[in-house]
Formats: C-alpha cells, structure tokens, sequence
C-alpha cells in the first residue's frame, strides 16, 4: 500500500481501494492507464489482477525474484510473485493452509500464472538435493499434464481443457518437499471431435510430427497429421505459434524425471497411438443396414497396441449383448451406433489413461514423511466461455467457475466482516450479486439441471453415446473377452481395473461425478486462507498493445471484481495496524517523531489530531485504524512527500555525522589496537632476545669455566664460539705479504696446532701466487740476486743496500775495431748523469779476454768488431768517440773534435 501511494501519481493507481470513485469508469480507466504502461498487475486489497499482454516481458527473472522475496506485500508494485511470496511467509508464519485460486477467461493467462508461481518456489525455497529433485518433478509435471491436457481452441492456443488443483507441500523450514494433483472433468469429447480452428489435445500432434522414425514403425503411425480422422475436423493441424517437435522432446525428457520408465512409457504411447488408429476405423453396412468392417488394418493396430483379442473388440464395435434372464443376444448396431461405440471406447481409454498419468505425477511427488505439513495449494481452473452452442463439458465448466465465484463471495465477505467484527467497526453492507441462485438451478437436488440429466438418463429410450457406454459396460460385464479388463496393455489394464464387470448398479453420471469433485474440492478449499489472481483478456485476437474495454468490461462484470472492490471499501477505503501507520506518518507530528514511548494507538490518535482528522473520516478499531476516504489518505501521504526531504535532510546531517563520529571511533579504536599489538610484539620480541641472551651468557660463563677440560655438553658449544670467533679475527687480520711475519693473530690454547698449520697453509698459498705473478723479467733478476748473494752477501758492506733495490740491466756490449790496435770499449747503460759512461780499456791479450769473457758470459756474440769509429757515451746523454786509423806508430791522444784518438800499425802485431 505504501509503495502504491508513492507510485499513484505516475501510473494510474497501484491499489483499486485507493480510487477516489468505486465506479466501473473508474476501474477500467486506471486499468488502461496501466495496460498502456505494460504494468499488466494491479491490486485490489490482496486480490490480484492480472492481464494478458499477450507479449513476453521482462519482469520475471531471478533478479525480480530476489526483490520481491521477504517483502511487505504493499511495500513493491504489484507483481504475481508478491502474492506467491506472501502466502509462502503467511503460511510459515502462521502454520496454516493456504490456497491461490487462479480464475478467468479460457486465454486469459491463467496456465502462465500457474507456472510462475510454480517456477518461483522452485527458485526461493531452500534447497537440498532431495529438495530439487521433489521441485524439479513438480516443475516438470506442468509440460506433461499441458501435452496430454491441453489443446488449441479458439480462444486460446494453450488452453486447459481439465481442471488441476495442486497441493505444494512445504515442511516446517519451507522447504518444499511434495506435491499431489486433482484433476477434474478432462473434456474427453475432444479426442473425437474439435470445432473448426480447434486441435486434438497436444500430445497427438506431438506423437506424429516428433516421434522418431522406429517409434512410429513401430506404432504403425505415419509423419502426417493429415492421415488420421481424429486430429484433422479443425482443419488447422499445423499451428505457427506451437513448435510440436520441440514439445516432444520435452515431454519425453519430462516422463523421465517423473520416474515413468520406458517400458510404461512405450505403453502409454501404444495408447496414444490406439486411439488414433481407432478414430480410422470405417465401417460399412449390409443390406439389411447392420455396421460392417470395411477394413481390418486399423482394427489389429488397435488389438496389437491395446493387448486385446481382435474378435472381441470387432463383436465389441459392431454388436450390442441383450442379456434376457438366461439367455443372451446379439443385436447388431448401425453404422451410427457403431461410430458411437468407436468414439466411446476413444474416450473411455484416453480419459482413464490420463487419470493413470495424473497418479503416477502424484507417485513421483509423493512426501514419504508422515509428520505434519503445511500446504499451499494451487487451483488452475479451466476458462469460463460461452459458445453459441456449449458442449456438455463447457456446461460443467461454466458451473465450476460459478461455484467457485460462489465460494469467493462467501471467503471476501466472511473475512471483510470478521475483520470488522474483530476491530469493533460497524459493519456496513454493501450490495452485490449472489450467484447462489445460479449454483442451485444446477445442483439442487431433484430440481436441479443435473438431477434431471440423471433422471432422463435413466428413462429408457434412445441410447445417447454417455447411456451407450454405461449400458455397454453394464450389460457386456460378463463377456468372457469384454475387451479392456483383460487388456495385456499395463497400462490400460490398470486404468480398467476398478470396474467390476459382475456389478449391475448403474454407474453415477459424469454430471453427478463432476458435481461430487466439486463439492470435495469446496471443502478443501474452505479449510485453507485463500489468495485470488483474476486474469483478464485484453482482446480477442491475441494482439499485444490492444485493451478492449468492452471484452475486459463483461470480464470485470462476471468476476464480479467491481462487487469485490465495494466489499473492500465497505465505508473505508484504508485500514493498518497502529505500529505500521505511526512508522510511517510519526514524522508529521512533533509529539511523535522520532519516537513514541507509548502505545501505539495512543501515538496514532495524538498523529491524526494534529493532522486534523475529522471524527468521520476515521475510525479507531482495537489493532488498526480504519480510514474511511482516499482523499484524507493522499492529503496525509502529500504532507508525509513534503517533510520527507526537510527529514532527508536532517537524517542525512545526523547520519554523516553519526558515521564520521564512527569512523574516527573505529580509526581510533584501530590505532590504539594496532599500537598495542605492536608494542605486544616488541615487547614479547625483547623479552625473547633478552631470555635467548641470559641463555647464552649461561652457557658461555659455564663453557669458559670448563674450558680446558674434555669436551662436553657444558664446553662444546664455547668452545666451537672460541674456534669460530678465532677464525672469523683471523680471516680479518691475514698477512698480506710473505714477508710480514708479525700480524698473525694469537690462537688460543685449543687451536695452537691449528693456528700453526693454518700459518704455514697460508704462507705457502702467499708464496704459490707470489711466484705464479712473477715474469721471466723478474725470474731472471731474482736469479742474478741470488748470485750476486752468494758472492757478497756478508762480505762487501753495501751489499744489504742492494737488496730492496730493483737489480739494474747493465745491458752490456763490447766494441773492438778491425784495425791492430788492443783498445776495448765496454758500453755500458746509465741512467745517472754523475755516474760515468762506457770504459775504454787497453789489453795486451785482447783475444784471450774476450773469449774467457765469452765463456763465462755464455754470450758469443756480445762483441762486435767496428770498422773506423766507435760510439761512446762519457757520460749518461752525453755521446763521444773512439777514433781508429793506421800510422806509423802506435798512439793514443785527444783529437780537437774531443774524440778519442787511436793509431795503429799498418801492420797487426802481438800485445
């Protein structure tokens, strides 16, 4: 209600109570105004009304599921799944039954209304793998019961031509643990004939264009709706907007999850097929007017499929047994009482097979827990039609839903007045159609349309094909091959298994059976709280977008909506309990807001005195108050719309600063606990360390004082620490060179020898990389050093000066000339400016020197013999001469040129 009050101004009114005027121009003009919107669901109270857009539309989803679970029913727009949901939480809540009754139009949508609810308790209960498997055969029951059920008429293309009431059955928690079905007065008249634009029941078409190709060999069908008498008097075999292949592969996988296995199954398709090769059979007459066989073919097909002996069921469709006391006779039929006994059999065993699926349905969903269960049950009833010539079942139908528009009367007005009666309000009455009167012209007992039917079906006479089959059954009880009983067919043997062929009692008529059902089926429903979804059509010819008023006016007239509707508003248009309404107005009144300390009548009474409510514009029952017109609501709702952004506003303040004060509470309270978990870790960090140091300490002190004995547990550790901490000082403090033999660290008395060895160790891997960096240069150096040790070392003083100095390459060279003289030059290399340069010597055996020299020098070729002049250096840089020429005498002298001058002999002589 209170989401229909903020939505009303944007389309239409959400809830019909809330109309300022009851009038029918008022009802169908906010139900166009919706319509136009493609909001197909508007509210009367918790009455739904619902109607076919005839298009598909996105509004049942998961997504909209979810929202709708849990929620007040006037808190969201209207939507089925508020209904369904609310009857779901009222029956948890209050543990009780509950019941939807789902009415209208054949087309009107009220299959689809069925599946949703259907589909969103599947969605929003609890599940379980028990849970699913009981949801997922409910589900698949809807696909099974449509193919063998259903038919295209000429209002609608899905149309249900039976009547199903379905009790989902729910365990404490709300979980949905079984289900069982009631199905009433299948219209079996349409196995045999359909008026023109109509089809068979579904599951024929299905059979012929999806069976598999092996199937139909084997059921000696052919892939052609056109061959087969009971599926073609409509003339519209093929339907564009139904796909029968795909619908036979779903109610083939569907007979599998209902635990039909394929031995039932292919017995219920032989039956299926049996009635299709039955409507085939012909018959021909005699010359005397007698019904004969034309053709067998059909006929053993029927035999093969149903399980029964060919002659039986030939004698069974061309004679009639007269029984006279003892003796029995054969009346032959005509070819119409032929054709009535062919059809009447199609009937008998179609209308029985579909009581058997119904069961086996009921089987599957069975719940095998005995305790308790809360129920919601779920009645798809057929649609209301009137035809310029109703059949005897569209009778029945057409009394079904005036009984049950009946039983809504008594339910809506039975609740509304004890509702007043419970709150202490007058109670005015308001002025409607009962339709009792209707009721009792067909069931009153021996006035009643049906109690005559029974009468004139017992007055002998002309056979009609329904006293036919009951005489037939009757009379032929004790035929040793009476057809069906005796079938091999599983199936069909079961279907037949409750008649008794020895019984003479006439069986009930279909029209008392189905007036019994429906007195049971009033019973069940009075003992639940029920729910109502009225579907409407929005047009004839199944347009989307078309709204017309006229069609919906005659809908909203025989529903009896408008009557509904006055009922509801019975003087108050609006009524909540105390705590709701004060929830939701307190802000209008200081006294109120923010809240009320006191009882909530009280705070309602203190809240409509401020809003200036006047005495008769509201009452005050003993839980809700009662608002009488609209209008005092809406001025009510538009003064709440008014304060409600000032409230917005201040709420908005009081909560950013409620959650700032929050956040810096928790940003605190964060801070000091992630302060005093840190702490708590350095402290608990600390006092491992300083526990782990006091252990060392320990141990250390305790190794120290046993040092020097044997190793044990008490020294071990010490001294591994004494060894290592020796070791890392040392790998500190080597010796870099081989001749530094001071820097080696002190071991202690554990690792003498150790220290010792790892000296030597480590002055011989100083010498090996000393001596593999030295070059042939310094090796040869190394060598003179040696010798010239040996020579000088003790013997000549300066020698220890020489040691460190680097070993100089004299480099020298010896320079005689060609002529007969005895000089020798020595160059000798010099750096030093002070030091002198090359020496010339003289000597008298200038041969035997140079080779001694030779020799010793291992250097044949150090001297070299100069023609003319020799090269000297006096001193480092500074060149001069040496002179040679011949003369008449030997003679040494300083030429001018500053050379040294050197005569010889012409001649060479001995020195």
């Amino acid at each position: 209600m209170e989401g229909a009050l903020t939505a009303r101004d944007r389309v239409g009114i959400q809830d019909f109570v809330l109309l300022d005027e009851t009038t029918e121009a008022a009802f169908l003009s906010n139900l166009k105004k919706r319509f136009s919107k493609d909001l197909i669901y508007t509210y009367i109270g918790t009455l739904l009304v619902s109607v076919n857009p005839y298009k598909e539309l996105d509004i049942y989803n998961k997504k909209q599921m979810e929202v709708y679970m849990g929620v007040n029913f006037f808190e969201l727009p209207p939507h089925i799944y508020a209904l369904a949901d609310n009857a779901y939480q009222t029956m948890l809540t209050e543990y009780n039954n509950h019941f939807i009754l789902i009415s209208g139009e054949s087309g009107a949508g009220k299959t689809e209304a069925s599946k949703k609810i259907l589909q969103y308790y599947a969605v929003t209960c609890p599940s379980t793998t028990l849970l699913n498997t009981v949801r997922d055969k409910m589900l698949m029951s809807n696909p099974v019961l449509e193919a063998f059920g259903n038919a295209k008429t000429l209002k609608n293309d899905n149309s249900s031509r039976f009547g199903k009431y379905m009790d989902i059955q729910f365990d404490s928690q709300g979980d949905a643990v079984g289900g069982h079905i009631l199905n009433y007065l299948l219209e079996k008249s349409r196995v045999v004939h359909q008026n023109h634009g109509e089809r068979n029941f579904h599951i024929f078409y299905q059979l012929v264009e999806g069976g598999e190709d092996d199937l139909l060999h084997e059921l000696g069908l052919e892939k052609d709706a056109q061959h087969y008498n009971y599926l073609t008097q409509g003339e519209c075999a093929i339907v564009s907007s139904i796909n029968d292949r795909n619908d036979w592969k779903t109610v083939k996988n569907a007979l599998q999850i209902i635990n039909i296995d394929e031995i039932n199954t292919n017995h219920l398709f032989g039956i299926v097929a049996s009635v299709l090769h039955l409507g085939n059979v012909q018959f021909d007459s005699d010359s005397k007017g007698h019904a004969l066989l034309n053709n067998n073919t059909e006929l053993r097909w029927v035999s093969n499929l149903l399980g029964v002996d060919a002659q039986s069921l030939q004698e069974g469709l061309t004679y009639r047994k007269i029984e006279a006391r003892t003796d029995q006779v054969l009346s032959p039929f005509t070819i119409d009482h032929a054709i009535y006994a062919r059809d009447a059999l199609a009937k008998a065993i179609y209308g029985q097979t579909f009581t058997w699926l119904v069961n086996r349905i009921n089987e599957s969903m069975e719940n095998k827990d005995p305790s308790r269960k809360t129920v919601i049950g779920l009645l798809d009833i057929y649609g209301f039609e009137v035809f310029y010539v109703n059949s005897f079942e569209q009778f029945c139908i057409n009394y079904c839903n005036e009984k049950l528009q009946q039983l809504f009367i008594q339910l809506t007005l039975k609740a509304e007045q004890e509702e007043y009666e419970a709150e202490d309000i007058e109670w005015e009455p308001v002025q409607f159609f009962n339709n009792k009167i209707i009721c009792d012209l067909v069931e009153e007992r021996h006035r009643g349309i049906i109690s005559i039917l029974d009468e004139e079906c017992l007055r002998p006479g002309d056979a009609t094909d329904l006293t036919f089959l009951e005489r037939l059954e009757d009379k032929m009880g004790n035929h040793p091959h009476f057809l069906i009983c005796q079938s091999k067919n599983a199936i069909v043997r079961e279907c037949f298994a409750t008649v008794d062929p020895d019984s003479r009692r006439r069986p009930e008529t279909v029209a008392t059976q189905f007036k019994s059902s429906l007195l049971k089926l009033t019973e069940i429903l009075m003992a639940k709280e029920a729910w109502y979804i009225r579907c409407l059509k929005s047009n004839e010819s199944k347009q989307p977008g078309q709204f017309d008023e006229a069609l919906i006016r005659h809908q909203v007239k025989y529903l009896g909506l408008m009557e509904h509707l006055r009922v509801r508003r019975a003087g108050f248009a609006y009524r909540r309990k105390y705590d709701v309404f004060l929830k939701r107005y307190k802000p209008l009144c200081p006294a109120t807001w923010p809240h009320w300390r006191g009882v909530p009548a009280d705070g309602v009474e203190v809240l409509v005195q401020h809003l200036g409510y006047l005495p008769y514009e509201y009452k005050m029952g003993r839980t809700k108050i009662f608002i009488r017109h609209p209008r005092t609501l809406y001025a009510t709702e538009d003064a709440y719309e008014k304060c409600k952004h000032e409230l917005a506003t201040r709420l908005q303040a009081k909560y950013k600063g409620y959650r700032a004060k929050g956040e810096f509470r928790k940003q605190k309270e964060a801070a000091t606990k992630i302060e005093t978990c840190w702490r708590g870790v350095q402290a608990r960090k600390e006092r491992e360390k300083r526990a782990w140091a006091v252990k060392v300490i320990k141990k250390f002190i305790k190794g120290y004082m046993t040092r020097g004995q044997a190793k044990c547990t008490d020294n071990s550790e010490y001294l591994a620490f004494v060894r290592q901490n020796y070791l890392n000082r040392l790998k500190n403090t080597l010796p870099k060179t081989v001749l530094d033999k001071t820097t080696w660290q002190s071991p202690p008395a554990v690792l003498t020898e150790t220290s010792e060895l790892l000296r030597k160790l480590h002055y011989r891997l100083m010498v090996r990389k000393y001596v593999r960096g030295i070059t042939p240069q310094r090796k040869a150096q190394f060598q003179l050093k040696l010798l010239t040790s040996s020579i000088f070392k003790g013997k000549k003083e300066s020698y220890p000066q020489s040691v460190a100095q680097p070993f100089v390459d004299t480099r020298i060279s010896i320079s005689v000339s060609n002529l007969t003289d005895s000089i020798i030059v020595f160059h000798i290399t010099c750096e030093d400016p002070k030091q002198k340069g090359d020496l010339v010597m003289q000597c008298d055996h200038l041969f035997e020197f140079l080779t001694k020299l030779c020799v010793i020098a291992n250097k044949q070729n150090a001297v070299k013999v100069v023609q003319g002049s020799i090269k000297i250096e006096i001193q480092a840089g500074k060149e001069s001469a040496v002179d040679f020429t011949t003369g008449q005498e030997p003679m040494v002298y300083k030429a001018k040129n500053g050379h040294l001058m050197v005569w010889s002999e012409g001649k060479m002589h001995k020195c």
